[in-house]
């Protein structure tokens, strides 16, 4: 079989038009399948999809504890199999799925790393209005921090979807799910400051006509772009700790939590699917928590 599989364009369409993933992602999902299909291919060349058993998934399983695969990947690899065979089992291609008992492995829930407030406060001062760009750039790590954006969703992000009388961006985020994020007042003055007194001066390439963030030739900015901007204005203000585009997102999400706000009102605004996604930020919360209480109660103290 190759690096093929049987009905590996049917579900490549099946992923993009039902379940609208992303180029990335269908490459992924069909890799992950692949590496199934590679591993029976050498173990039992003649069995088809049809004739898949839960057995033979449980060695597929061993095989890539056993080339020190970890957890992480292979919960993946599982994701895009249980996929696989869903799908044949809606096509009508199987009666059920041999995947269907595969047990994920449990991962360890790594909490993200914030900023403070100061810190972020830190990074935009240092920025300078009165260079090329600092208007945009400015505008940029506000949009991230007071509304929670992802990179794609910034460089996404377009002038006729912002509403500055009503206080709402819309924002295309991942699947091309739609969601309406509220437009704080100092993303909002940053945003009006940079398109009334920087964007407007720029020209934009017809293509990118209604982007919010462009670069010198008029395109929008790539992913690239923007995590070096983030990391030189943390290496400008002296902040060690690792900083990506990605930790406005949860330092947004946890200052939120911090301050009180309804965990359901920030899995809208943050575009999770589901709660559990959300609720590392409670988790994050917690640590903050237990730290205040070991730094500042006289009985938690060592004396």
């Amino acid at each position: 079989m190759g690096d093929s599989f049987p009905y590996r364009e049917s579900f490549r369409a099946h992923l993009r038009l039902e379940k609208s993933l992303a180029g990335n992602s269908i490459d992924g999902y069909l890799a992950d399948v692949s590496k199934l299909f590679q591993f029976l291919d050498m173990t039992y060349p003649t069995l088809q999809p049809a004739s898949v058993t839960l057995n033979h998934l449980r060695e597929f399983l061993s095989w890539l504890n056993e080339i020190g695969l970890g957890a992480r990947s292979q919960a993946r690899i599982i994701s895009g199999i249980k996929s696989y065979f869903r799908f044949l089992v809606l096509e009508n291609l199987l009666p059920e799925s041999p995947a269907s008992l595969i047990e994920t492995p449990r991962l360890p829930r790594n909490l993200p790393e914030i900023l403070s407030v100061e810190q972020i406060e830190k990074m935009i001062g240092a920025i300078d209005l009165s260079g090329k760009h600092g208007h945009r750039n400015k505008a940029m790590i506000e949009m991230m921090y007071g509304c929670g954006l992802r990179v794609s969703e910034i460089i996404g992000l377009k002038i006729s979807h912002i509403s500055f009388q009503e206080g709402y961006i819309r924002v295309l985020g991942k699947g091309s799910k739609e969601r309406l994020i509220p437009l704080g007042h100092s993303a909002g003055l940053a945003m009006e400051q940079y398109i009334n007194f920087e964007r407007v001066h720029q020209n934009p390439a017809y293509k990118d006509a209604d982007l919010v963030f462009i670069n010198n030739r008029g395109n929008g900015l790539s992913r690239v772009m923007i995590f070096t901007i983030v990391k030189a204005l943390a290496q400008k203000t002296g902040i060690r700790a690792p900083v990506s585009p990605h930790t406005f997102r949860h330092s947004f999400a946890t200052h939120l939590i911090e301050n009180g706000a309804d965990l359901r009102a920030v899995q809208d605004m943050l575009g999770h699917e589901s709660i559990l996604t959300t609720e590392i930020y409670t988790h994050l919360n917690r640590e903050f928590l237990k730290v205040t209480v070991n730094k500042y109660h006289p009985r938690a103290k060592n004396s």
